[in-house]
C-alpha cells in the first residue's frame, strides 16, 4: 500500500478536488483506492448526523463501502479553522487524539491511501501542535496541490522547504487553475516547474481550470483525473 498526505499552498488550492480525482484515478487505472479526512469544519446538518462536503468525496470516490466515520472521524459544523470549531464543540485536539480518531481509516488497505489536510501545512490542531505534527508522526510523504493565483510561488516554495525542514519527503506536486483570470500563469507555471525539476520533485500533472465542474459526477470529475497520475 502506498500511503500519502495531500496538503495545500491554501485553503482555496483545491484540495479535495485534487484528492477525488486521484482516488477515482486509482479506480480507473485498476487499482483500490481509500480516502480519509482526518477532520472536516464547515458540515452541514443531516438526518444522519454531520456530514462534510469533502468527507463525502472521499467516501464516494474510495474503494469498498465504507461508513462515512471512517473516512471522516472528526467533523465539526462551523466554517472555521479546526482547532477553534473544536474548542467551541467541547472537543480537545492532539496530535496523538487525532491519530487515534482515524485509527478505523488508517487500518484500511488499498493500493492507494490518500489523507487530505485542512487548509494550509501548518493549520493549527491545538497551541503548540500542527497537521505537520500529524503527518511528521505517521512519517508520511506528502502531495502539496498549488493553487495557481497571484502569491502561488511564494507559498509553495514556503510550504516545500516547511516539509522538508520536517524531514518528510515531497513525493509530487499539481497545478490546480483556480484563478482562469491570473495574469502570466504560464510563467508562473515555467518557474515552478523549473523550481521543482531542480530538487527532483515530479509534477503529477497541471489541472486548467474547468468552468462549473461537478465533483460528485463521475464523468464531470474524470477531467480533472485525466491530468493527473500518482507518484512513481
Amino acid at each position: 500500500m502506498k500511503r500519502y498526505f495531500l496538503t495545500g499552498t491554501d485553503t482555496d488550492a483545491g484540495k479535495t478536488l485534487i484528492s477525488a480525482a486521484l482516488l477515482q484515478r486509482a479506480v480507473l487505472d485498476g487499482h483500490t483506492s481509500f480516502g480519509l479526512k482526518p477532520i472536516a469544519s464547515g458540515s452541514d446538518v443531516t438526518e444522519v448526523g454531520l456530514r462534510n462536503r469533502d468527507a463525502l468525496l472521499h467516501q464516494k470516490y474510495s474503494s469498498g463501502n465504507l461508513g462515512y466515520e471512517v473516512h471522516n472521524p472528526i467533523t465539526l459544523k462551523p466554517a472555521i479553522a479546526p482547532h477553534i470549531a473544536a474548542q467551541e464543540a467541547g472537543l480537545s485536539l492532539t496530535c496523538s487524539s487525532l491519530i487515534e480518531s482515524c485509527e478505523n481509516g488508517l487500518i484500511q488497505t488499498a493500493d492507494y491511501q490518500l489523507i487530505e489536510g485542512a487548509g494550509g501545512w501548518l493549520v493549527p490542531l491545538n497551541d503548540k501542535e500542527t497537521l505537520a505534527d500529524f503527518t511528521a508522526t505517521l512519517d508520511l510523504p506528502v502531495i502539496l496541490v498549488i493553487g495557481l493565483k497571484l502569491g502561488c510561488i511564494n507559498h509553495a516554495c514556503l510550504t516545500v522547504e516547511a516539509i522538508q525542514q520536517r524531514g518528510l519527503t515531497v513525493a509530487g506536486w499539481v497545478a490546480n487553475s483556480v484563478d482562469p483570470d491570473m495574469e502570466a500563469q504560464q510563467d508562473n507555471l515555467r518557474y515552478l516547474t523549473q523550481w521543482f525539476n531542480q530538487r527532483d520533485i515530479q509534477s503529477l500533472g497541471t489541472v486548467p481550470h474547468i468552468a462549473s465542474i461537478d465533483p460528485f459526477d463521475e464523468d464531470s470529475l474524470k477531467q480533472v483525473s485525466d491530468c493527473l497520475h500518482w507518484p512513481d
